[in-house]
Protein backbone atom coordinates (compact mmCIF):
# COMPACT_ATOMS: atom_id res chain seq x y z
CA UNK A 1 0.00 0.00 0.00
CA UNK A 2 1.17 3.48 -1.09
CA UNK A 3 0.31 6.90 0.21
CA UNK A 4 0.54 10.01 -1.04
CA UNK A 5 0.55 11.81 2.81
CA UNK A 6 3.08 10.67 4.56
CA UNK A 7 1.85 8.61 8.23
CA UNK A 8 2.23 11.70 10.74
CA UNK A 9 0.05 13.68 8.64
CA UNK A 10 -2.31 11.10 7.35
CA UNK A 11 -2.84 10.78 11.13
CA UNK A 12 -3.02 14.70 12.24
CA UNK A 13 -5.58 14.42 10.10
CA UNK A 14 -7.46 11.29 10.88
CA UNK A 15 -7.68 11.77 14.68
CA UNK A 16 -10.06 14.98 14.59
CA UNK A 17 -12.04 13.18 11.70
CA UNK A 18 -12.93 10.27 14.10
CA UNK A 19 -13.15 12.16 17.29
CA UNK A 20 -15.15 15.22 16.31
CA UNK A 21 -16.68 14.91 12.85
CA UNK A 22 -17.25 10.95 12.44
CA UNK A 23 -18.88 10.90 15.80
CA UNK A 24 -21.03 14.11 15.21
CA UNK A 25 -19.79 16.18 18.00
CA UNK A 26 -18.93 18.64 15.24
CA UNK A 27 -20.66 18.02 11.90
CA UNK A 28 -19.55 19.24 8.52
CA UNK A 29 -20.70 22.91 8.55
CA UNK A 30 -18.82 23.26 12.06
CA UNK A 31 -15.88 21.07 11.63
CA UNK A 32 -14.66 22.28 8.84
CA UNK A 33 -15.03 26.48 9.82
CA UNK A 34 -11.03 27.52 9.92
CA UNK A 35 -10.68 28.53 13.06
CA UNK A 36 -12.23 25.43 14.52
CA UNK A 37 -10.80 22.99 12.21
CA UNK A 38 -6.98 24.68 13.42
CA UNK A 39 -8.04 24.10 17.03
CA UNK A 40 -9.38 20.48 16.39
CA UNK A 41 -7.32 19.43 14.42
CA UNK A 42 -3.63 20.79 16.69
CA UNK A 43 -5.57 18.98 19.58
CA UNK A 44 -6.63 15.74 18.66
CA UNK A 45 -3.99 14.89 16.08
CA UNK A 46 -1.03 16.08 18.23
CA UNK A 47 -2.12 14.11 20.51
CA UNK A 48 -2.49 11.40 19.11
CA UNK A 49 0.87 11.80 17.21
CA UNK A 50 2.43 12.10 20.87
CA UNK A 51 0.64 9.23 21.75
CA UNK A 52 1.55 6.97 19.10
CA UNK A 53 5.26 8.27 19.34
CA UNK A 54 5.73 7.48 23.05
CA UNK A 55 4.29 3.96 22.33
CA UNK A 56 7.08 3.25 19.49
CA UNK A 57 9.79 5.32 21.52
CA UNK A 58 9.17 3.28 24.90
CA UNK A 59 8.52 0.29 22.66
CA UNK A 60 5.02 -0.78 23.82
CA UNK A 61 2.14 -2.20 22.52
CA UNK A 62 -1.85 -1.36 22.14
CA UNK A 63 -2.42 -1.96 26.34
CA UNK A 64 -0.10 1.31 26.65
CA UNK A 65 -1.32 2.95 23.80
CA UNK A 66 -5.06 2.60 25.21
CA UNK A 67 -3.98 4.17 28.41
CA UNK A 68 -1.84 7.02 26.80
CA UNK A 69 -5.59 7.73 25.21
CA UNK A 70 -6.96 8.37 28.38
CA UNK A 71 -4.29 10.21 29.32
CA UNK A 72 -5.35 12.52 26.24
CA UNK A 73 -9.18 12.52 27.31
CA UNK A 74 -8.21 14.01 30.37
CA UNK A 75 -6.00 16.59 29.15
CA UNK A 76 -8.50 17.23 26.59
CA UNK A 77 -12.40 17.02 28.36
CA UNK A 78 -10.94 18.00 31.85
CA UNK A 79 -7.56 20.01 31.56
CA UNK A 80 -8.76 22.09 28.28
CA UNK A 81 -12.19 22.78 28.13
CA UNK A 82 -12.90 21.78 31.81
CA UNK A 83 -16.05 19.52 30.66
CA UNK A 84 -15.24 17.59 33.81
CA UNK A 85 -16.23 19.94 36.37
CA UNK A 86 -18.69 22.55 34.21
CA UNK A 87 -22.36 21.67 36.12
CA UNK A 88 -23.85 23.06 33.28
CA UNK A 89 -21.62 21.47 30.18
CA UNK A 90 -23.88 21.61 26.66
CA UNK A 91 -23.26 18.02 26.26
CA UNK A 92 -24.24 16.52 29.60
CA UNK A 93 -28.06 15.52 28.62
CA UNK A 94 -28.88 12.77 30.50
CA UNK A 95 -25.66 13.25 32.98
CA UNK A 96 -26.40 16.67 34.28
CA UNK A 97 -26.29 16.54 37.76
CA UNK A 98 -25.89 13.05 38.10
CA UNK A 99 -23.21 11.60 39.79
CA UNK A 100 -22.13 15.28 40.52
CA UNK A 101 -19.83 15.40 43.62
CA UNK A 102 -17.27 17.68 45.12
CA UNK A 103 -17.48 19.42 41.88
CA UNK A 104 -16.83 17.06 39.91
CA UNK A 105 -18.81 15.30 37.24
CA UNK A 106 -17.53 11.69 37.41
CA UNK A 107 -19.77 9.44 35.19
CA UNK A 108 -19.22 12.28 32.33
CA UNK A 109 -15.98 11.48 33.26
CA UNK A 110 -15.74 8.05 33.21
CA UNK A 111 -17.55 7.84 30.29
CA UNK A 112 -15.09 10.57 28.29
CA UNK A 113 -12.29 9.00 29.31
CA UNK A 114 -13.29 5.41 27.78
CA UNK A 115 -14.75 7.63 24.48
CA UNK A 116 -11.79 9.49 23.48
CA UNK A 117 -8.96 6.69 24.73
CA UNK A 118 -10.72 4.42 21.95
CA UNK A 119 -11.97 6.33 19.54
CA UNK A 120 -10.03 9.67 19.57
CA UNK A 121 -6.27 8.50 19.98
CA UNK A 122 -6.17 3.99 19.93
CA UNK A 123 -8.52 3.36 16.42
CA UNK A 124 -7.02 6.56 14.28
CA UNK A 125 -3.53 5.55 15.36
CA UNK A 126 -4.11 1.76 14.69
CA UNK A 127 -6.13 2.11 11.63
CA UNK A 128 -2.93 4.52 10.04
CA UNK A 129 -0.34 2.24 11.08
CA UNK A 130 -2.36 -0.61 9.29
CA UNK A 131 -2.21 2.14 5.93
CA UNK A 132 1.51 2.42 6.43
CA UNK A 133 2.41 -1.13 7.39
CA UNK A 134 6.19 -1.04 6.80
CA UNK A 135 6.34 1.95 8.91
CA UNK A 136 4.63 0.99 11.94
CA UNK A 137 7.81 -0.19 14.02
CA UNK A 138 9.66 3.82 13.52
CA UNK A 139 8.93 7.04 14.78
CA UNK A 140 7.13 9.37 12.72
CA UNK A 141 8.88 12.58 14.29
CA UNK A 142 12.24 13.30 14.53
CA UNK A 143 13.36 14.91 17.83
CA UNK A 144 13.20 18.47 16.87
CA UNK A 145 9.10 17.52 15.35
CA UNK A 146 8.45 15.85 19.00
CA UNK A 147 8.85 19.04 20.95
CA UNK A 148 7.29 21.41 18.14
CA UNK A 149 3.94 18.48 18.34
CA UNK A 150 4.21 18.44 22.15
CA UNK A 151 4.56 22.44 22.62
CA UNK A 152 1.32 23.00 19.79
CA UNK A 153 -0.57 20.93 21.77
CA UNK A 154 0.23 22.57 25.18
CA UNK A 155 -0.37 25.71 23.76
CA UNK A 156 -4.07 24.55 22.18
CA UNK A 157 -4.74 23.44 25.77
CA UNK A 158 -3.88 26.56 27.42
CA UNK A 159 -5.53 28.66 24.92
CA UNK A 160 -8.32 26.67 24.70
CA UNK A 161 -8.82 26.71 28.46
CA UNK A 162 -8.89 30.43 28.59
CA UNK A 163 -11.28 30.75 25.64
CA UNK A 164 -13.74 28.27 26.98
CA UNK A 165 -13.69 29.88 30.21
CA UNK A 166 -14.34 33.29 28.87
CA UNK A 167 -16.99 32.20 26.66
CA UNK A 168 -18.59 30.04 29.22
CA UNK A 169 -17.92 32.08 32.28
CA UNK A 170 -16.40 28.89 34.43
CA UNK A 171 -13.30 28.64 35.31
CA UNK A 172 -12.56 24.82 37.37
CA UNK A 173 -11.78 24.84 41.21
CA UNK A 174 -7.92 24.58 41.37
CA UNK A 175 -7.76 21.35 43.87
CA UNK A 176 -9.80 18.89 41.29
CA UNK A 177 -8.32 20.90 38.30
CA UNK A 178 -4.68 19.36 40.16
CA UNK A 179 -6.22 16.28 40.84
CA UNK A 180 -6.64 15.50 37.49
CA UNK A 181 -2.94 16.86 36.22
CA UNK A 182 -2.00 13.93 38.26
CA UNK A 183 -4.65 11.59 37.08
CA UNK A 184 -3.29 12.00 33.69
CA UNK A 185 0.78 11.48 34.97
CA UNK A 186 -0.65 8.02 36.48
CA UNK A 187 -1.85 6.90 33.39
CA UNK A 188 1.08 8.00 31.38
CA UNK A 189 3.07 6.33 34.13
CA UNK A 190 0.71 3.46 33.82
CA UNK A 191 1.84 3.15 30.08
CA UNK A 192 5.33 3.53 30.50
CA UNK A 193 5.25 0.79 33.18
CA UNK A 194 3.14 -1.65 31.18
CA UNK A 195 5.01 -4.57 29.28
CA UNK A 196 5.26 -4.14 26.11
CA UNK A 197 4.12 -7.93 25.10
CA UNK A 198 1.35 -7.40 28.09
CA UNK A 199 -1.33 -8.36 25.51
CA UNK A 200 0.27 -10.91 23.47
CA UNK A 201 0.66 -13.79 26.81
CA UNK A 202 -2.62 -15.96 25.84
CA UNK A 203 -2.98 -19.03 24.07
CA UNK A 204 -6.28 -19.51 22.54
CA UNK A 205 -6.37 -20.34 18.85
CA UNK A 206 -7.16 -16.91 17.08
CA UNK A 207 -10.82 -16.69 15.63
CA UNK A 208 -11.47 -15.03 12.16
CA UNK A 209 -11.19 -11.30 12.29
CA UNK A 210 -15.25 -10.60 11.57
CA UNK A 211 -15.44 -12.14 15.30
CA UNK A 212 -13.38 -9.75 16.42
CA UNK A 213 -15.19 -6.82 14.61
CA UNK A 214 -18.37 -8.10 15.86
CA UNK A 215 -16.97 -8.52 19.58
CA UNK A 216 -16.31 -4.55 19.40
CA UNK A 217 -19.05 -3.61 17.67
CA UNK A 218 -21.16 -5.34 20.46
CA UNK A 219 -18.65 -3.79 23.23
CA UNK A 220 -19.77 0.11 21.78
CA UNK A 221 -22.90 -0.67 21.62
CA UNK A 222 -23.45 -1.92 25.55
CA UNK A 223 -21.13 1.20 26.65
CA UNK A 224 -23.81 3.25 24.81
CA UNK A 225 -26.53 1.63 26.24
CA UNK A 226 -25.00 1.91 29.56
CA UNK A 227 -24.18 5.22 29.83
CA UNK A 228 -26.97 6.79 27.90
CA UNK A 229 -29.86 4.60 29.25
CA UNK A 230 -28.92 3.66 32.77
CA UNK A 231 -28.67 7.64 33.98
CA UNK A 232 -32.87 7.44 33.10
CA UNK A 233 -33.87 4.39 34.89
CA UNK A 234 -33.25 5.70 38.15
CA UNK A 235 -32.44 8.63 40.46
CA UNK A 236 -31.32 6.79 43.18
CA UNK A 237 -28.19 7.74 44.95
CA UNK A 238 -25.83 4.68 44.00
CA UNK A 239 -26.65 4.58 40.13
CA UNK A 240 -23.82 7.50 39.34
CA UNK A 241 -21.77 4.45 41.05
CA UNK A 242 -23.41 1.65 39.16
CA UNK A 243 -22.84 3.18 35.41
CA UNK A 244 -19.51 4.35 36.15
CA UNK A 245 -18.70 0.94 37.41
CA UNK A 246 -20.60 -0.69 35.02
CA UNK A 247 -18.56 0.99 31.61
CA UNK A 248 -15.53 0.37 33.29
CA UNK A 249 -15.83 -2.76 34.40
CA UNK A 250 -17.20 -3.42 31.02
CA UNK A 251 -14.22 -2.30 29.01
CA UNK A 252 -11.88 -4.05 31.85
CA UNK A 253 -13.98 -7.62 30.68
CA UNK A 254 -13.25 -7.32 26.78
CA UNK A 255 -9.40 -6.52 27.53
CA UNK A 256 -8.92 -9.50 29.75
CA UNK A 257 -10.95 -11.65 27.47
CA UNK A 258 -9.15 -10.19 24.38
CA UNK A 259 -6.03 -10.85 26.16
CA UNK A 260 -6.84 -14.94 26.18
CA UNK A 261 -6.24 -15.26 22.76
CA UNK A 262 -2.80 -15.69 20.70
CA UNK A 263 -2.05 -12.53 19.38
CA UNK A 264 1.69 -13.50 19.03
CA UNK A 265 -0.14 -15.68 15.81
CA UNK A 266 -2.12 -12.86 14.80
CA UNK A 267 -2.77 -10.94 11.12
CA UNK A 268 -3.39 -7.40 10.33
CA UNK A 269 -6.75 -8.66 9.32
CA UNK A 270 -7.54 -9.38 12.97
CA UNK A 271 -6.44 -5.86 14.09
CA UNK A 272 -8.34 -4.02 11.88
CA UNK A 273 -11.50 -6.45 13.15
CA UNK A 274 -11.04 -4.77 16.05
CA UNK A 275 -10.68 -1.71 15.41
CA UNK A 276 -13.42 -1.73 12.85
CA UNK A 277 -16.65 -2.16 14.95
CA UNK A 278 -16.57 0.76 17.04
CA UNK A 279 -16.14 2.45 14.05
CA UNK A 280 -19.21 1.23 12.19
CA UNK A 281 -21.12 2.06 15.06
CA UNK A 282 -20.07 5.73 14.42
CA UNK A 283 -20.61 5.16 10.79
CA UNK A 284 -24.39 3.66 11.01
CA UNK A 285 -25.43 6.94 13.60
CA UNK A 286 -24.47 9.58 10.81
CA UNK A 287 -28.31 9.28 9.19
CA UNK A 288 -29.69 9.46 12.55
CA UNK A 289 -27.85 12.74 13.22
CA UNK A 290 -28.70 14.22 10.11
CA UNK A 291 -31.96 13.55 10.60
CA UNK A 292 -32.45 14.42 14.30
CA UNK A 293 -34.82 17.35 14.20
CA UNK A 294 -34.61 18.16 17.98
CA UNK A 295 -30.38 18.99 17.16
CA UNK A 296 -29.95 23.01 16.89
CA UNK A 297 -26.84 22.77 15.40
CA UNK A 298 -26.68 22.00 11.55
CA UNK A 299 -25.74 18.01 10.68
CA UNK A 300 -26.36 18.07 7.08
CA UNK A 301 -23.61 15.97 5.44
CA UNK A 302 -23.57 13.21 7.95
CA UNK A 303 -24.51 11.13 5.90
CA UNK A 304 -22.25 11.98 3.35
CA UNK A 305 -19.18 12.05 5.66
CA UNK A 306 -20.55 8.83 6.69
CA UNK A 307 -20.11 7.00 3.19
CA UNK A 308 -16.90 8.51 2.91
CA UNK A 309 -15.97 6.50 5.51
CA UNK A 310 -17.17 3.78 5.02
CA UNK A 311 -15.49 3.82 1.44
CA UNK A 312 -12.16 4.25 3.24
CA UNK A 313 -12.82 2.02 5.67
CA UNK A 314 -13.63 -0.97 3.00
CA UNK A 315 -10.70 0.12 1.12
CA UNK A 316 -8.16 -0.44 4.36
CA UNK A 317 -9.79 -4.21 4.73
CA UNK A 318 -9.21 -4.68 1.22
CA UNK A 319 -5.42 -3.58 1.06
CA UNK A 320 -4.85 -5.52 4.46
CA UNK A 321 -6.36 -8.73 3.44
CA UNK A 322 -4.58 -8.43 0.16
CA UNK A 323 -1.08 -7.93 1.68
CA UNK A 324 -1.96 -10.84 4.68
CA UNK A 325 -2.12 -12.99 1.59
CA UNK A 326 1.21 -11.95 -0.03
CA UNK A 327 2.92 -12.54 3.09
CA UNK A 328 1.00 -15.55 3.97
CA UNK A 329 0.07 -14.51 7.17
CA UNK A 330 2.76 -13.05 8.66
CA UNK A 331 1.62 -12.01 12.50
CA UNK A 332 1.82 -8.26 13.42
CA UNK A 333 2.64 -7.13 16.80
CA UNK A 334 0.15 -5.82 18.96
Amino acid sequence: MRFRLPPWLALLLLAPVMGELLSGSSPPAEFFQPFGFTVMTVLYGCGALLCRELKVRWRKGVGSLVLLGCAYAVVEEGLMVASFFNPDWVDLGALHGFGRTLEVNWVWAVELTIYHAFFSVTTPVLLVELMYPDEKAVPWLSGRGFKVVAAALLLDVFGGLALFGAMLHYYPPAPQYLLFVGVAAFFVRAARRLPGDWLRRGTRPMRKPLYYAALSLATALVSVLIFGALPNVSTAAYMPLVVSASGALLVWSVIRFLRGYDWRKARRSHLLGLVSGPVLLLIATTPIQELDASRVDDTSGMMLVGAAFLVLLGYIWLRVRARDTHLSGRPVEV
